[in-house]
């Protein structure tokens, strides 16, 4: 069986044993330890030993309960059965330590396996096997020499990161004036698009707990990513995207198929510790310890999911459009698409500060992966309670947003030019410059 005609049973251990070598191929793909499905497969061989030992003693204490009962019943000496139910306790009691034990410890190496990739997927070693599928729009060629957004908004007054180093640390801003109110004119621009195409707004909480984490795979992988908050007896984590308590609305529901699309849309400032990536990116805007960003959620039916991927990938799209910024699509490959996402496309903006395309928005398809972590199900036709399957992308990260409008849009003069779509949003304002 191909890996995604295998959609409902990603941590089925039971499709482990039925597909275990096409389950090592897709982990393969994606450069994953594939000696864990075969740890998997010894320890639930283990479970179902341990299980059947349990069940079977349980059935003997209860007739050996029946017995002692019968010979009470009768005035008999009792006594042996009496002993042997004791005996048989104990060793239950042991058992039954063992196979909770046993248990979480499947549970765990389950949780740590990645979704397995859709067959689209590009096979490669790292982000250059990355395939570019469309590109929109033509670089704008510059008469000046180009300034990087840093360079601009400081000599504005507008970006000011000493500020922000002195109230906060390395990787903050103070957006000030212009590109403050140019901050919330993309965030409201952003939001009235996709919510005039039918996603209904949500507004979440910024803190969440382990269990939202856990459902949407940024926990146990990805920890050290994340704002823990120190606090006693609270289980409290600042989001590190909007999609953890967008998608976790539905965690733990069966709902009617009826319901479906699902189509949610939330602007939230978004935590990452950035553990991973020191050294990467310390100038500016590109990463930060918190930043602004609007985000698409979908949940529908498996049969919808592939479509409702695409319908996605155009609505960042048409966003990136109508600023008039050159973008480019690219499909993931294995080795670096995420850890949740059956298939990925990364679009990329033109910034020509760096002459490259930079990510501004990854739009993920993870079937029915999340679901089944976060235990999100409807009933199809047949009434049957079945996983759905659930979608994310940007929509766009604001604050790359800013950078690509300003880089692309800046004048000789030090002046921006704004973007049409963003006059109203603006107070019909065309141009940041210096007051």
């Amino acid at each position: 069986m191909e890996p995604q005609e295998a959609e409902g049973n990603m941590h089925d251990i039971n499709f482990f044993h039925e597909n275990a070598e096409a389950v090592k191929q897709n982990l393969a793909k994606r450069k994953f330890s594939i000696s864990i499905v075969d740890e998997c497969l010894a320890i639930n061989l283990k479970r179902k030993e341990l299980t059947l030992l349990v069940e079977t003693t349980r059935a003997e204490i209860n007739q050996l309960s029946k017995l002692v009962g019968e010979l009470k019943k009768s005035k008999q000496n009792a006594e042996l059965p009496i002993e042997k139910v004791g005996q048989l306790k104990a060793i239950i009691a042991e058992k039954e330590k063992e196979l909770e034990a046993t248990q979480i410890d499947l549970n765990g190496r389950l949780a740590s396996i990645p979704n397995l990739i859709d067959n689209e997927v590009p096979i490669g070693d790292s982000e250059k096997d990355n395939k570019e599928i469309f590109h929109k729009g033509t670089p704008r060629q510059f008469s000046f020499k180009v300034k990087d957004h840093v360079a601009i908004g400081e000599a504005l007054g507008m970006l000011d990161f000493e500020a922000a180093s002195k109230i906060s640390g390395s990787r903050f801003v103070v957006y000030k004036g212009q590109f403050a109110q140019l901050e919330r004119a993309l965030i409201n621009f952003m939001l009235e698009e996709h919510t005039k195409a039918g996603y209904e707004e949500i507004i979440p909480p910024y803190i969440v707990n382990s269990n939202s984490l856990f459902g949407t795979g940024q926990l146990p992988k990805f920890k050290e990513d994340l704002f823990r908050l120190d606090l006693p007896d609270r289980d409290w984590y600042l989001i590190p995207t909007a999609e953890v308590p967008v998608t976790n609305l539905r965690r733990e529901q069966l709902f009617n198929a009826s319901e479906l699309p699902l189509k949610y849309v939330s602007y939230t400032p978004c935590f990452r510790s950035e553990a991973g990536s020191y050294g990467k990116d310390t100038r500016g805007l590109i990463r930060l310890h918190q930043f602004n960003k609007v985000e698409m959620v979908n949940i529908v039916a498996g049969d919808k999911s592939e479509e409702a991927h695409q319908d996605m990938i155009k609505r960042a799209c048409s966003i990136l459009e109508q600023l008039e910024l050159p973008y480019r699509g690219i499909l993931l490959c294995g080795a670096d698409i995420g850890f949740s996402a059956r298939k990925c496309v990364d679009l990329e903006v033109w910034l020509p500060s760096q002459n490259v395309y930079r990510e501004i928005s990854s739009v993920s398809n993870c079937g029915d992966f999340q679901a089944r972590r976060a235990s999100i199900r409807y009933r199809d036709a047949q009434g049957k309670p079945v996983f759905a399957h659930t979608l994310n992308g940007s929509g766009l990260a604001v604050g790359r947003a800013l950078v690509a409008v300003v880089e692309n849009f800046q004048n000789e003069d030090g002046s921006i030019t704004i973007p049409k779509a963003l006059w109203p949003y603006m107070g019909g304002r065309e141009r940041i410059a210096k007051i």
